[in-house]
């Protein structure tokens, strides 16, 4: 069975970059252009396995979405892998304390990211 994920980026660039690579490795993608929407999906019964989440968004950012998505029921435990641009020292650890499971930065490494999902 494909491993299902929703990808949330502001950006349709990224939306389509990562989604053609995921599909090459067999994931079914779902994506979305803002958190808010990706909320609205989330509380919906679609089953995901990972959500590939851009924490710099201009409606709720990541950092706000992620408790918002935990407090989802079923969704405490999908896996979040926060996708972005800052890579600088400590954003790792910023977007693991706001709830991320994973962290990637951009341009994303697709063998890191896979390798990441590899544990859903």
């Amino acid at each position: 069975m494909k491993k299902r994920v929703l990808i949330v980026d502001d950006d349709t660039r990224n939306i389509f970059a990562l989604s053609a690579v995921m599909r090459s490795r067999s994931f079914e993608c779902i994506s979305c252009l803002s958190a808010r929407e990706a909320l609205r999906i989330l509380k919906g019964d679609d089953h995901f396995d990972a959500i590939l989440l851009d924490m710099m968004m201009p409606d709720i950012d990541g950092y706000d979405a992620i408790p918002l998505i935990k407090e989802i029921p079923n969704r405490q435990s999908t896996m979040i892998v926060a996708v972005t641009a800052q890579a600088m020292i400590g954003d790792r650890e910023k977007c693991i304390e706001a709830g991320a499971d994973e962290y990637v930065a951009k341009p994303v490494d697709i063998d890191k990211l896979f390798k990441i999902l590899s544990h859903i």
